[in-house]
């Protein structure tokens, strides 16, 4: 087996453990190649909302195991709760060990404030209309699981794999404006909390970007999930790195735009970590 690599901070989120979506077997094989000092889960770990008992494949707990056996080896976990698994918040502030739950979390990183929450306390469906929160949940493990067979079906033909949700989410200028709603909100807050980093989850949507506004800058950074851009998000040496699983083109080019002043932030694959 290779070395793991040593990190300071891990950063993972909507995993979705319980859906048909859910990248278990790609997040094990992550998981096997790094030992951090902390490894924070940023909500959406299970998927409470849909989860049933018909559908939690082997794999899905051996992702857990990896986890346990995380903070066995000398790992903190910090589960920091999200809307998918918001049945954990009655467990707010619980510690065990090496495991605690959070709802949030604020860290020092060399004399810098770091900011991690989910991200669901920004979206005003869950907090209105959590039934259409729900019933969205659904409808996104529906299309995916559509869209693993079409990439099957791809994949056999020679072609390049497709992503139904992505292309809908790029399509509909209302959801490319809530990502952008997102991320400013998130940005602003914790400028004016004097935060450097402010780390969320759960858009779907990884990225490491410089914000700024008429108050400050900061570093937004979202990690996005293990349903289709199987991303983590690794803080070492002081420097940030989005971690992607499999190497899409459309994070290679969005490294053009990273010029940032003491953070080097970088991008690799699964193939070339292991060679380090």
């Amino acid at each position: 087996m290779s070395q793991k690599r040593k990190l300071d901070i891990v950063v993972i989120s909507d995993v979705h453990l319980g859906t048909f979506g859910c990248q278990a077997k790609e997040l094990c094989d992550y998981l096997d190649s790094i030992h951090p000092e902390k490894l924070i889960l940023n909500g959406d770990i299970i998927d409470i909302w849909q989860f049933r008992k018909s559908y939690f494949p082997k794999a899905h707990l051996e992702v857990i195991k990896k986890i346990i056996d995380l903070s066995s080896q000398g790992t903190e976990v910090i589960y920091i709760t999200g809307n998918h698994d918001d049945m954990l918040r009655k467990f707010s502030d619980t510690k065990l060990g090496g495991f605690s739950v959070v709802d949030k979390l604020v860290l020092d990183l060399n004399g810098k404030k770091a900011w991690f929450f989910h991200g669901d306390v920004f979206d005003v469906s869950i907090k209105h209309a959590k039934w259409v929160a729900k019933l969205g949940g659904w409808g996104y493990d529906l299309l995916i699981r559509f869209n693993s067979v079409l990439n099957w079906s791809l994949v056999k033909m020679g072609k390049k794999k497709y992503s139904l949700s992505g292309k809908i989410k790029n399509s509909v200028k209302a959801a490319v404006k809530s990502v952008h709603d997102f991320e400013k909100t998130a940005a602003d807050l914790a400028i004016e909390s004097n935060y450097k980093f402010v780390i969320c989850g759960h858009i779907h949507q990884p990225k490491i970007i410089r914000k700024t506004n008429e108050k400050g800058t900061c570093l937004y950074l979202n990690s996005g999930d293990w349903i289709e851009n199987l991303t983590a998000l690794e803080y070492t040496k002081n420097r940030w790195e989005l971690f992607h699983y499999k190497y899409p083109q459309k994070l290679k080019k969005e490294n053009k735009i990273f010029p940032l002043t003491a953070i080097t932030i970088s991008i690799r694959n699964q193939k070339d970590s292991r060679k380090r």
